[in-house]
């Protein structure tokens, strides 16, 4: 734990600007140089606020001796004790939204967009042959066709960590770090569930050329492409070839030509973490056809895959209805971030109330942060990615 020394960063404070020392302070606390937990709320608000233990103790009703005056004019500068808090509880905040169990938000891609739902237009399709050029003759140019997706609109989330009177008198820093982290990670949660249900799914929202689309279609559906396979279990190699050959068949609507993509990822439920990491990772493997007396052992090219596990992928299939023993063995793999992507209107977010706002009389709440971030997962090309499961079992009783 670091000994926070509150003088020199008052000092700093006032020798550097409110800029540059929260810009320092937000840096060291990315780079885990220092710990909100380190900082005590009491301490740092007799520090930063002039006549800052007076002020303290004028947060206790019984300091007044009856009715608190204040002379006209008369207020009390809380500036750079709320700039250096609110940097603490954006830490925190930003520490329970990005955990490493939230394995979907990292494995889609996130786009940066000022619109409520784009139109995203596709890349006009050109005949191969036009891309061979005469003496003399003028290039080609490469224009948006009809062919477009459409992304649904984006939805705003957030919620408020009050920082209340009590919260400083009784220097109850460890509570608000506490609610600030539940924020973050209520946040990140919700927004791992949002994009997991669409990468499992659940919520189909591919929406191409004005039609909407399931994201997955077995051959005996017969959708418009082919990218999910039953009786395919993680077992051994052979089960990964079987999906990569699928995606040999898929082909792109656009150009007719097979899907490019170079499948780097695979997602998996907690109880084939273990069968994932010794088919991906292992160093060689060995194939022995059947009947055959001799068996062939070769390097794992298998190994370029990253495996992910997401127990949250798993109960959000329990809980749409799928028999536990089935979901167990569902897996994807491919490209996701070709295939999805969180639309983003803006990333987590923390804003602060004034002070001496209208809670601070009715609540004793003396600043309030307000974290939200707005976006939607959004379905790009699903041809990149293919779902597999096991074997159905029967569900009649013996």
């Amino acid at each position: 734990m670091a000994t926070i020394k509150y003088r020199e960063l008052k000092r700093r404070y006032e020798l550097d600007g409110p800029a540059a020392t929260v810009q320092h302070l937000r840096e060291a606390l990315l780079q885990k140089q220092l710990r909100p937990e380190d900082f005590s709320i009491r301490d740092l608000a007799e520090a930063l606020v002039p006549d800052g233990q007076e002020w303290v103790r004028s947060l206790d009703p019984r300091s007044s001796g009856g009715v608190q005056l204040w002379e006209a004019g008369e207020g009390v500068d809380v500036t750079a004790f709320l700039n250096v808090t609110g940097q603490l509880i954006y830490a925190k905040i930003l520490e329970g939204y990005s955990q490493e169990v939230f394995v979907a938000s990292r494995l889609v891609e996130t786009i940066s967009t000022r619109l409520d739902g784009e139109k995203i237009p596709g890349i006009g399709r050109i005949p191969d042959q036009a891309t061979e050029i005469e003496p003399g003759m003028p290039y080609p140019h490469v224009g948006f066709g009809e062919d477009y997706i459409e992304t649904p609109s984006t939805t705003k989330h957030g919620l408020i960590v009050a920082v209340t009177k009590e919260a400083i008198f009784f220097d109850r820093t460890h509570l608000i770090l506490q609610r600030a982290a539940e924020v973050g990670e209520v946040l990140g949660l919700n927004k791992e569930k949002r994009i997991l249900d669409v990468i499992l799914g659940l919520v189909n929202t591919y929406k191409w050329n004005g039609v909407t689309y399931q994201t997955y279609y077995h051959i005996a559906e017969r959708g418009p492409w082919v990218n999910a396979l039953a009786d395919n279990e993680l077992v051994d190699w052979t089960n990964v070839d079987r999906a990569e050959q699928l995606f040999a068949e898929i082909l792109d609507p656009s150009t007719g030509e097979p899907v490019l993509v170079e499948p780097n990822a695979v997602l998996v439920m907690p109880a084939y973490r273990h069968a994932a990491n010794r088919v991906f990772y292992a160093t060689q493997i060995t194939y022995q056809p059947d009947g055959r007396p001799t068996a062939t052992t070769t390097a794992n090219l298998l190994r370029r895959y990253q495996v992910y596990e997401s127990r949250l992928a798993y109960r959000r299939l329990v809980n749409a209805g799928i028999p536990a023993e089935e979901a167990r063995q569902w897996w994807f793999i491919g490209n996701f971030r070709k295939a999805f992507a969180y639309m983003e209107n803006w990333p987590i977010t923390v804003t602060q109330s004034p002070p001496g706002s209208e809670a601070d009389f009715n609540q004793d709440i003396v600043v309030r942060f307000k974290a939200s971030e707005r976006g939607t997962p959004a379905v790009l090309n699903p041809r990149y990615v293919v779902k597999c499961t096991g074997p159905v079992r029967s569900s009649s009783s013996s």
